[in-house]
């Protein structure tokens, strides 16, 4: 591995922190509950790892920068992270921020490791430097199109908006559901109106509307719609990427949000580290932790014991990806290589589809697990 030095900065061994540069979009179009949701399980695992001796006895600092959902804004960050000594970056949720980051961390020879983003395509050549704790998108989108199929739906509208992320999950649907009888209608979301969105809706028999668009504009509208349009009573809407996990979506829509199914990233029980971990969640945001959360838990988890074990030189880091075995809140977490996915991938994250049930929206169903 052709690995730039560390600086000087992240070899100290005079007690000063080991520092951890944490991406998150904090600030809108990219601050909502996810990046709240993510920011909270960084910072827990930070004061845990720290309550519990730290690294080696240097404590664990958490370096935050507000990507805003901005590409460019990110890979600045990265480079300004880089500059200061991080001995890692860990975090970001939006797909195509964490991409830019990703080939800016990858170029500049510093360790990321992704909490939550999910585009298969994070870099564009294969890197030793990145691993990732989300499920790849074709994995993901995989199971929420066996979902479909068991359901019974067969004519399927996707409502997108332009973006490589919605893109790239309208093509993993269409060639997912082609071979097995689907068939995967795009409403251009560009063009339509939510109201336009209902008589498409009818004109092509669709039995599913799938929303790969904007929370809450103009996916909030696009449900109220649907929702009030007699001729679509019987349509199920779903959203793949996990809008109706957060209590905002709830706030929004009332009754009209629940039965709207969506991809989780949990298992089905929690272990003792889980459940633990989910109380000191719920504690410090005052509401139900989301996948995120844990997700960004297990981010620093499995940092600290790599800076442990091999300490804080980049190169070592991330040349320890592969031998990565820790506990974390969603099952035993291990990186591997997968085909067709360019990053170091932990390969078994736990998938659901959920909804909010009809009858108490406040409560989460399991409906689909894969």
């Amino acid at each position: 591995m052709n690995a730039p030095p560390s600086p000087p900065e992240a070899e100290r061994t005079d007690g000063s922190s080991v520092r951890i540069g944490a991406l998150v979009p904090l600030t809108r179009p990219g601050g909502a509950a996810p990046p709240r949701h993510l920011l909270a399980g960084l910072e827990l695992a930070v004061r845990e790892v720290n309550d519990a001796g730290g690294i080696v006895g240097r404590p664990l600092e958490l370096v935050v920068r507000d990507t805003a959902a901005d590409p460019q804004r990110a890979a600045a960050a990265v480079d300004e992270l880089a500059r200061l000594g991080v001995a890692a970056l860990a975090g970001e949720y939006h797909s195509v921020v964490a991409r830019a980051a990703a080939a800016r961390a990858d170029a500049l020879g510093v360790p990321f490791l992704c909490s939550s983003a999910v585009l298969d395509a994070l870099t564009e050549q294969p890197t030793e430097w990145v691993a990732r704790l989300s499920p790849p998108q074709s994995r993901g989108w995989q199971v929420y199109a066996d979902f479909l199929l068991g359901a019974g739906h067969s004519r399927i509208a996707v409502a997108a908006q332009p973006s490589v992320y919605w893109a790239s999950g309208t093509r993993i649907l269409r060639d997912y559901l082609a071979p097995r009888g689907g068939t995967v209608i795009e409403l251009d979301m560009s063009a339509l109106t939510p109201t336009a969105v209902c008589d498409e809706l009818v004109d092509h028999r669709a039995t599913a509307l799938l929303l790969l668009v904007g929370h809450p504009d103009p996916a909030v509208p696009i449900v109220r719609s649907v929702r009030r349009d007699q001729r679509l009573a019987e349509i199920m809407i779903g959203a793949p990427a996990g809008q109706p996990e957060f209590a905002e979506w709830a706030t929004l829509l009332g009754d009209d949000s629940a039965g709207v199914p969506f991809l989780r990233y949990l298992p089905e029980r929690l272990s003792p580290l889980g459940a633990r971990v989910g109380t000191a969640l719920r504690e410090r945001l005052a509401e139900a932790p989301s996948f995120v959360a844990f997700e960004g838990y297990d981010t620093v988890t499995v940092l600290a014991d790599v800076l442990r074990s091999h300490g804080a030189d980049r190169a070592r880091t991330a040349e320890s990806w592969p031998r990565v075995a820790v506990e974390g809140t969603r099952g035993q977490i291990q990186f591997s290589r997968t085909p067709g996915i360019s990053v170091w991938q932990w390969a078994w994250t736990p998938i659901q589809v959920v909804d909010r049930d009809p009858a108490e929206p406040d409560r989460f169903r399991i409906l689909h697990t894969g």
